[in-house]
């Protein structure tokens, strides 16, 4: 894409509202627009990124054999009534037809998720069964703040998985607990990311949460120095030695919650009803598990980890192009030089955001690319030129090199360019 073709603009000042990193970068980078409080537009660059963070989670979610659906977004009341969790879910944005029927925005899928399966789980053998989808969830925050991290109109994947036994169950929670892992590791947060016991659980003592450490974090979390499991602040008084090892030895860290895995047991499945006959005929209850993770709110962690003084270090993995090429000045030279490398790179499968501004100086387009936070900057100016070379840096290093322009290309071949790109 050439950026002067880009929708969006970067901004010189921060948002005077905006307190946290993520908003202050992601709204001056261009690539969310704040709308209200909690709700954001994703601009061309921030769709471009929650889109790769989109396929990673889906890419990890049919590894372990879910299968993707989408459900609706608008709630008949009756559905929330069989929960009894219409009058107490404080966090429901509710509404009325003309009909005067009465309806919830969804903050969440179980009512919808259970008699849906309830459809298609007859028998035993139907088990188990593992759904996930990616949706826009509602919730009446009264504190929607701290940018991406938290909304009260977001995307969420949320997982359901449906079991004859606890085992089942078990066997299962564990695999998504290293789906979620391997999902942080490509987004590289993984080393900053936590296990983490907390309250909430229905069928077990206690459910879990992903926290990744963060200075902007709402959590406190005890971290064992022994085995890595973290125990959250509002459940650390009744656990005084870490359950894994047996160690006292913990550390404090603020935290950001960037996922939750939930046992759900039969708190949703009995009161709509879904139950099989097992192998021996007696009648029992679907057993359940959920699994959330915030897409924006993935995103706005992973500015919060990974970010500088100068702006956004975006990971490779969720980038929204690889490559941020420049042209210095506007000679005919530079700007051929500039075209042909951009149509080069492009055919290698590079995604290539090719700054072609003419009214902006060399500062301000350097300035601006360390902003926006694309892993790699290739320049192209005249003084390059005379040694038939180009400037090329990684956003998070100091260190420039030049490359003779012949051999640019084949840099990035397509099969090894994750290696290539994290060896310069």
């Amino acid at each position: 894409m050439k950026q002067s073709q880009l929708f969006t603009k970067t901004l010189k000042s921060l948002p005077k509202e905006e307190i946290s990193i993520n908003a202050q970068l992601l709204i001056r980078a261009g690539f969310i627009d704040k709308l209200m409080a909690g709700v954001y537009s994703f601009l061309p660059l921030g769709f471009f990124v929650l889109k790769k963070i989109e396929n990673i989670i889906r890419e990890e979610m049919k590894n372990i054999s879910a299968q993707e659906i989408l459900m609706p977004a608008l709630h008949p009341k009756e559905n929330w009534q069989v929960t009894k969790r219409w009058d107490i879910l404080d966090v429901l944005f509710k509404l009325k037809s003309r009909e005067e029927k009465e309806y919830a925005l969804g903050s969440t899928h179980e009512e919808i998720v259970v008699p849906l399966t309830k459809k298609f789980i007859l028998s035993w053998k139907d088990l188990p069964v593992f759904i996930f989808q990616i949706q826009d969830k509602f919730r009446d925050e009264l504190r929607a703040k701290s940018g991406l991290l938290r909304g009260r109109e977001f995307i969420m994947k949320d997982l359901y998985s449906f079991h004859l036994d606890e085992k089942d169950l078990d066997d299962y929670y564990k695999k998504v607990s290293d789906a979620y892992f391997r999902i942080f590791e490509r987004c590289q947060i993984a080393e900053k990311t936590y296990l983490t016991l907390a309250s909430g659980g229905t069928f077990s003592k206690y459910s879990h949460e992903f926290q990744t450490i963060s200075s902007a974090g709402e959590d406190i979390i005890f971290i064992c120095q022994n085995c890595d499991l973290a125990i959250n602040k509002e459940i650390k008084e009744e656990i005084k030695e870490c359950p894994n090892c047996g160690s006292k030895n913990f550390k404090e860290e603020k935290s950001i919650e960037v996922g939750n895995i939930f046992k759900l047991g039969t708190k949703y499945s009995q009161p709509f009803g879904l139950t099989v006959k097992d192998k021996n005929g007696k009648e029992k209850p679907v057993i359940m598990g959920c699994y959330g993770i915030g897409l924006g709110r993935l995103m706005g962690v992973i500015v919060e980890v990974w970010h500088d003084e100068k702006g956004i270090i975006w990971p490779s993995a969720v980038a929204p192009f690889d490559v941020h090429l420049i042209q210095i000045e506007n000679t005919q030279k530079v700007k051929k030089t500039a075209e042909k490398l951009y149509k080069d790179l492009q055919k290698k499968g590079v995604e290539v955001l090719y700054d072609d501004r003419e009214d902006k100086t060399a500062g301000e387009k350097l300035v601006d690319c360390d902003l926006i936070g694309i892993p790699i900057r290739i320049v192209v100016s005249e003084k390059t030129l005379k040694r038939n070379c180009v400037e090329i840096k990684r956003r998070e290093k100091e260190k420039i090199k030049l490359i003779r322009i012949r051999y640019l290309p084949q840099f990035f071949k397509i099969k090894n360019q994750k290696s290539k790109i994290k060896n310069i």
